[in-house]
């Protein structure tokens, strides 16, 4: 059933297109043919079902864009949202969200995913990693990039957002609404493949969280719409075959205090250089603190800092705002000690219990199953750089299993890679912030009734 617009916002629409464009109301009657009576009567709001053909010469007269023209006609009370959006999809009615900072370091990142992205056999992506480690931002700077340089439709949706009210409908929300509910299994499948149709299309589902499988009508839209692309964000890997997995870890963070000089660097090597967590996290303190200066000491400081948060920019972030009640050398001791006490920032007390990032970071350890959370705890109070043989070992576990459960930590960025020992062999370690609420899971595990009887 195709959608129907709401009447709300077409005069406000018109009256704001008419003032954008510099003219008043005998002028635009003038240039686009519509009587001067019948375009004030429309601002006024006592005509609630224009002609297309009057909207079209005056959006002509006005030189309104594909976008301001579309918003327009879904204005009118009992426009057919379907026949609007065909007639005016393109590059310009679905723009990714303009990023608000410059993306700092995830070249290599970014680099695979545009590459992938451009590729005409891969349809389906998901980039997985946990909350706050920068997912939603790669996927803008990818669907900036193809937008920019291929002019590509990019359908742009936050799932963890409900549809807009009617009312507020325009053509990045009407399509954004029909996505959401197909994705979510919902209706829309038919409206939004005779939109798209044969066009080249990313749709990006940020925040797919909590679906192990794709909803059916997703999967067809992708049938349905032959150069249709997917990109989906999530804490959690989704089991759809064919879907290609990019696994999205912390920034690299340095090396600990002390292993510069054993690596021999030289003297006036920038302490920045290579570093993005370090440079990320001097640039949240310059903004709040920018009475400190960048000495060598703030530097390392930061640096060390950036390694006690695992180089997790939500977490850096956040622990910056913390310097408007600490000193740099608190902060460290702080974010050493217990990191999850300043990875919400000064303002989430007012937040609702669940949504502050520590929340976040144990809700992904408790949707753990239980072999993998009991390995999590077990491998944190291992020292950074075991191999999974040697956890094995430690641990008196079998290989395979551990083998298999740290593929899963993985995934779901609790453990990261370190770089290799002199033999090659792959190191691991665990995030500083999950560990924790790892222990805070295994220790509930072992007080459950169901597992002591």
């Amino acid at each position: 059933m195709t959608e129907q617009a709401s009447p709300d916002g077409l005069a406000e629409q018109l009256r704001a297109a008419r003032q954008w464009s510099g003219l008043t109301q005998e002028q635009l009657a003038g240039l686009s043919t519509v009587s001067v009576r019948a375009i004030r009567d429309l601002e006024q709001g006592r005509v609630l079902h224009p002609r297309r053909a009057t909207l079209r010469l005056l959006a002509g007269a006005m030189h309104l864009s594909d976008a301001r023209r579309a918003a327009l006609e879904l204005a009118v009370e009992g426009a057919e949202a379907g026949t609007v959006m065909r007639e005016t999809y393109g590059a310009e009615l679905a723009p990714p969200p303009r990023p608000l900072r410059r993306l700092i370091g995830r070249a290599e990142e970014l680099r695979a995913l545009t590459a992938l992205l451009a590729t005409e056999h891969e349809r389906l992506f998901s980039v997985v990693g946990l909350a706050g480690v920068g997912k939603t931002r790669l996927a803008q700077e990818a669907a900036l990039a193809l937008h920019s340089r291929d002019r590509t439709p990019v359908v742009w949706v936050d799932m963890n957002e409900d549809a807009p009210p009617a009312a507020l409908r325009s053509p990045r929300s009407t399509l954004g609404g029909w996505a959401r509910s197909v994705a979510r299994g919902g209706p829309g499948l038919e409206e939004l493949s005779s939109v798209i149709g044969g066009r080249v299309t990313l749709l990006v589902l940020d925040g797919h969280d909590g679906a192990s499988r794709l909803a059916a009508p997703l999967l067809e839209l992708l049938h349905a719409c032959d150069r249709l692309k997917v990109l989906i964000t999530t804490r959690e890997p989704h089991r759809t075959p064919g879907s290609r997995l990019l696994p999205l870890g912390p920034l690299p963070v340095p090396a600990p205090a002390g292993a510069e000089a054993a690596g021999g660097s030289l003297p006036g090597d920038s302490l920045t250089a290579g570093q993005p967590a370090v440079e990320l996290m001097l640039s949240h303190v310059s903004h709040m603190r920018p009475d400190l200066l960048p000495s060598d000491s703030l530097v390392r400081t930061a640096a060390e800092i950036s390694r006690a948060l695992d180089g997790v920019p939500r977490a850096m972030e956040a622990a910056a705002s913390w310097l408007l009640l600490r000193s740099p050398a608190e902060l460290l001791k702080t974010a050493r000690t217990v990191p999850l006490d300043v990875v919400d920032d000064v303002t989430a007390s007012g937040t609702e219990a669940g949504d502050g990032f520590a929340a976040q970071l144990s809700a992904a350890v408790a949707a753990l199953d239980d072999g993998p959370a009991a390995l999590l705890t077990g491998l944190s109070v291992l020292a950074d750089g075991w191999s999974a043989d040697e956890a094995a070992a430690e641990l008196s576990a079998s290989p395979a299993a551990v083998v298999r459960d740290v593929h899963a930590l993985m995934l779901r960025g609790l453990v990261r890679r370190l770089p290799g020992g002199e033999d090659g062999t792959p190191r691991f370690g665990v995030l500083h912030l999950v560990r924790r609420p790892a222990a805070e899971r295994t220790a509930l595990l072992v007080r459950s009734p169901t597992l002591v009887s």
